[in-house]
């Protein structure tokens, strides 16, 4: 009898009608745990529907320091749930605004299994971490065992287990939970029937996680239906078409934000325009910016520049770098603030040091005419010549600077060249005026 009840509990060699009914058993105690809430505790239920299920909540701090608290007392599913917090914006909303921290990330899944979260295997594994000596740490008999914990909580409901057993198949680690490999099949044939029959089961699990409230599910469904899984299923575009919606409508500020950036593009400027304002009152990162173009543009809306300026101000604090530019370009016209060059370029240069090439014609031409800086003829031309599109002033200006030898040595035939390619507007052929080719076909001054 107790070999019956071991062979049972791992799944080793036990037949498989006896095997269906455990299974099933076991997937009505887990629905039945889950209503009654004993399958996460309180501090994991909690945390998991302010990160991740209503997000837009912003209550993401808090539900960190419930998770803090709950790991510390041995809670392993709270350490998992943790430790995604700190892996960056691909496992976690960044509107939380959670640092991030790989070692600490690392650290935690290893003690989430150790803790015996069967999810906290299967995201250890999907992560890359549930290495020989960390499984053999796990309470489980095998990842089976672990797998079909997690499933009966997804099956009960739970959108996070949901999207976690997605995962599972879509990323194949199914091979590994079931120890399987293209030895286990008599041909390759039956190898591409098993692994289609087990890729293709994600596209339902990712659906359920995504009305359960994981926005991450339409992003591995998008690239699921955009791009199909080798040559093994096919790719069907149609079926992603309206995704970013499906989620923009759920209420996820992110996906509001790729829809808006859709409508945008498709020209329909008032819906998208609602869009983005829904998604920056949701807390996403970049959204009142783009509110704030809309406003300066006049786009889909009457022109406002005045709020656009305030819009671009909501984001100064944490650092987004198109509302930098924007407000550096804004301060530089005087458009909605008083012209302020010095603030322009303040703005302007943050951007840039942080990797922004948005700003540098306005950088240049603030160094070139000592507009708020130094005149720095040098740092002019070092600006730009990072200009990399066609703009006949930064031709002209740096012209200027090569023809007449402003801060370099004069290069009159880099600077005509220069010139010629903005001849078409005044200043330039005012400036070529000056130059004149002698007999020899040398450009020298006049």
């Amino acid at each position: 009898m107790g070999n019956f009840y071991q062979m049972a509990r791992t799944g080793k060699n036990t037949p498989l009608k006896i095997r269906a009914k455990i299974l099933k058993n076991k997937s009505i105690q887990k629905e039945r745990d889950f209503e009654m809430g004993k399958i996460f505790s309180n501090e994991v239920k909690q945390a998991l529907q302010d990160i991740y299920y209503n997000e837009r909540a912003g209550r993401g701090k808090e539900a960190l320091a419930l998770l803090e608290k709950a790991s510390a007392a041995g809670d392993g599913d709270a350490s998992c749930i943790l430790a995604r917090c700190f892996c960056g914006y691909q496992y976690v909303w960044s509107g939380h605004g959670f640092p991030e921290d790989d070692n600490r990330a690392i650290s935690l899944l290893h003690k989430s299994v150790e803790q015996g979260s069967a999810l906290g295997v299967l995201v250890a594994l999907r992560s890359g971490e549930l290495t020989p000596s960390v499984q053999k740490k796990m309470p489980f008999a095998n990842l089976m065992e672990a797998f079909e914990e997690v499933l009966g909580i997804a099956e009960a409901g739970d959108a996070f287990c949901q999207y976690t057993i997605a995962n599972s198949y879509f990323w194949w680690d199914f091979l590994r939970i079931q120890n399987k490999g293209r030895d286990s099949f008599p041909n390759q044939e039956a190898y591409r029937a098993y692994l289609k029959e087990n890729i293709s089961q994600c596209e339902d699990w990712f659906w359920k996680a995504l009305r359960g409230g994981i926005y991450f599910a339409a992003n591995n469904l998008n690239r699921y239906y955009t791009q199909g899984d080798e040559d093994i299923i096919a790719p069907r575009p149609e079926m992603a078409k309206d995704l970013w919606k499906i989620g923009a409508e759920y209420g996820h500020p992110i996906h509001q934000s790729i829809y808006a950036d859709k409508l945008e593009n498709a020209g329909q400027n008032e819906e998208a325009l609602r869009w983005y304002k829904a998604s920056a009152e949701g807390g996403q990162p970049g959204s009142w910016c783009d509110v704030g173009r809309f406003y300066m543009e006049g786009k889909g809306v009457e022109k406002d520049e005045a709020y656009a300026v305030q819009c671009f101000e909501r984001e100064i604090p944490i650092g987004n770098i198109g509302s930098y530019n924007y407000l550096g370009k804004a301060y530089f016209f005087g458009r909605g603030v008083a012209q302020d060059y010095a603030k322009a370029f303040q703005l302007l240069s943050y951007a840039y040091d942080k990797g922004s090439k948005w700003g540098v014609f306005y950088l240049g031409k603030c160094c070139f005419y000592g507009l708020g800086t130094p005149q720095d003829y040098t740092r002019a031309l070092q600006f730009l010549n990072e200009v990399n599109w066609n703009y006949w002033e930064a031709d002209y200006l740096r012209g200027m600077i090569y023809a007449r030898g402003l801060g370099i040595a004069p290069d009159i035939p880099k600077g005509i060249a220069y010139l010629q390619k903005a001849g078409s507007h005044q200043e330039a052929k005012e400036e070529l005026l000056h130059y004149k080719k002698t007999l020899f076909g040398k450009w020298v001054r006049r």
